[in-house]
């Protein structure tokens, strides 16, 4: 027995080596799956709260929204300040419709096809918008300096050129006629800095926007409520259409 259990165990050690390579095979499959999961997990988390986002803007605003994805921005040789959406005249997106996201405005949509829109961002240098000011509501035109990062900036010019805005003070939208191309209400920025002229004895003021263009994602188009759409609309109640 001695001299023959040797090889009575031959088909055992296979059979456990067999077993092993399985078992080693399914903990990496497991492995590579788990680190996907966490490498995805973040942006699935950023994913929720931006859309609970603008469930929450579509409430305080009292707008119904079409959700869009940033799939593309425009080139920079270009001197456009432009982004492509996936949403277009099939989800009832319009041309000169207010575009937001969770944290403020976008910018307004300047062209569409069937699937995809054109959306011009405020800190173009095309871009013109009227904003109220603090609680004084003083208004003014904010242009764009077609700056990206560090969220870019804005010049504000109030109406009122004898009047100056205090640094911190926020800024909304004034609002367009018929809501095109701003509704009114939606959060632009904060003023950062105020720069008087001795020359012509006005005021200027530089505003940081809400949102970081530099990391655009999940935005919301403002379009009339029970706007037919190939997609879900987010109601000002919250609701799904």
């Amino acid at each position: 027995s001695t001299a023959i259990r040797p090889v009575m165990t031959i088909g055992g050690w296979f059979t456990t080596r067999r077993h092993l390579k399985d078992d080693i095979a399914a903990l990496r499959s497991e492995n590579s799956r788990l680190r996907a999961q966490q490498a995805t997990s973040q942006y699935q988390r950023n994913q929720l709260a931006e859309y609970q986002g603008l469930t929450s803007a579509a409430g305080t605003l009292g707008q119904a929204l079409v959700p869009a994805h940033v799939v593309a921005y425009g080139p920079a040789q270009s001197f456009s300040r432009t982004v492509t959406i996936d949403a277009g005249s099939g989800a009832g997106v319009r041309p000169d419709q207010t575009v937001l996201d969770a944290d403020g405005l976008v910018g307004r949509v300047l062209r569409v096809t069937r699937t995809t829109a054109t959306v011009l961002l405020i800190v173009d240098t095309q871009s013109v918008v009227g904003g109220r000011v603090g609680t004084s509501m003083k208004v003014g035109f904010l242009t764009g300096r077609g700056e990206l990062s560090d969220h870019g900036t804005l010049n504000l010019q109030l109406v009122d050129q004898a009047d100056a805005p205090a640094k911190g003070d926020t800024v909304v939208t004034w609002g367009s006629k018929d809501g095109a191309p701003y509704v009114s209400g939606v959060p632009i920025g904060r003023v950062s800095a105020v720069y008087a002229s001795l020359r012509d004895s006005s005021q200027r003021a530089v505003i940081t926007p809400d949102v970081d263009f530099g990391a655009l994602d999940l935005v919301g188009v403002v379009v009339p409520s029970g706007t037919p759409s190939d997609r879900a609309v987010i109601e000002a109640d919250g609701s799904l259409q």
